[in-house]
């Protein structure tokens, strides 16, 4: 049979579960990151004493009620993360000159996803991938957006936090606009968006 996955929110119950996930080996990027950097403008480090601030703040964020993403589980063991939210809240992407607005819906965006290294090559990513689809969906939201790697060879794991437009595609995600040779902003509906009263 193959092992069990499940997908929980990341709240202060599950704080020590991504703590754990993020210290297994190949987690040397989200250590530093702590799915921060695109949260706030201007310059953000991901290194040195910067990694503990970042850390700090994703747990306040998450003491105050925010769920920044999910924690997927292999046999009850963490094993990967996604994170995601209104895309409002992820400052740095309005000023990216790849990953800038590309109209004025509402959306949410897909800002990393995080395999430990001993659980790639199993399907982890795509399951999370699924489950935030649904969560995302439960919370109402009309439109799901990612930033994925777009080319022919294969990047280094560091890289890919975006995950790829494979990944996406598999999904029922569409390419939207490409500003990049090698970066794509893609695009699932999840439901008719509400309209203006």
């Amino acid at each position: 049979m193959p092992p069990a996955f499940q997908a929980r929110v990341l709240t202060p119950g599950s704080w020590a579960d991504v703590e754990a996930l993020f210290d297994l080996p190949g987690g040397s990027i989200v250590r530093g990151c702590w799915c921060m950097f695109y949260r706030r403008s201007g310059k953000v480090s991901v290194t040195g004493t910067a990694a503990a601030d970042n850390k700090r703040q994703l747990w306040e964020l998450v003491g105050t009620g925010v769920v920044p993403g999910l924690v997927g589980y292999v046999d009850k063991v963490p094993a990967g993360w996604i994170s995601l939210g209104p895309r409002e809240d992820f400052a740095k992407l309005r000023r990216s000159p790849i990953m800038k607005p590309v109209d004025d819906r509402e959306v949410w965006s897909i800002i990393c996803t995080y395999v430990a290294k001993c659980y790639r090559g199993q399907g982890v990513q795509h399951r999370l991938l699924q489950a935030a689809i649904r969560w995302a969906r439960e919370q109402g939201v009309a439109i799901l957006e990612s930033y994925p790697v777009d080319k022919p060879e294969r990047s280094h794991d560091d890289f890919m936090f975006f995950g790829s437009r494979s990944l996406y595609e598999r999904a029922g995600f569409v390419e939207v606009v490409r500003r990049s040779p090698t970066r794509v902003v893609m695009r699932r509906t999840l439901r008719p968006e509400r309209q203006p009263s």
